[in-house]
């Protein structure tokens, strides 16, 4: 079996901790120059090509992205209201994707988004949408920004500003 990219291997170790034990692992104690950053983290769980979960921080939350991850991976797997909390036996079908994120940037419009390179986020006063970017079956800004802003509860014809990020993914 090949070994996984340390990112990978943490999540994947705190998710089955916590998923059998409930307990959550300390942060490794020689992280990786990754670990030691400070980023936001998204944790995804798909299982049989399906969407599974899916949690996240756009911006730092935690002292590194170690500690994001253990926070995301855990929330992931038992707290994303799309899903019930992912059980034991289901451990062994989980794909389970990191992606670390760049800081998010303003930009003027749609011109400036690339659903498959960029992120985007939407934002109506207090009410925030985040979507990763390069997801299957969506393929335009239009479509992108649309699902952001149902996620978030915006309205088709509220105004918006739009931020942009890139994401190094980890499978």
């Amino acid at each position: 079996m090949a070994e996984l990219h340390p990112l990978i291997q943490l999540a994947k170790d705190t998710i089955e901790g916590y998923v059998r034990h409930r307990k959550r692992p300390s942060p490794p104690a020689e992280p990786t120059p990754e670990m030691r950053a400070r980023a936001g983290v998204f944790v995804s769980l798909h299982k049989h090509g399906e969407l599974r979960g899916c949690i996240g921080t756009f911006q730092p939350t935690r002292e590194n992205v170690a500690q994001e991850i253990i926070q995301n991976a855990v929330s992931s797997a038992t707290q994303d209201p799309r899903f019930y909390p992912v059980q034991p036996d289901e451990l062994k079908d989980l794909e389970i994707s990191v992606d670390v994120l760049s800081e998010p940037e303003p930009v003027a419009g749609y011109a400036d988004l690339d659903p498959k390179r960029y992120g985007v986020i939407v934002q109506s006063g207090w009410r925030k949408g985040l979507l990763l970017p390069d997801l299957e079956g969506v393929d335009t800004v239009e479509y992108q920004v649309d699902i952001a802003r149902r996620k978030a509860g915006i309205g088709p014809d509220e105004p918006v500003q739009l931020y942009r990020f890139e994401v190094k993914r980890y499978k």
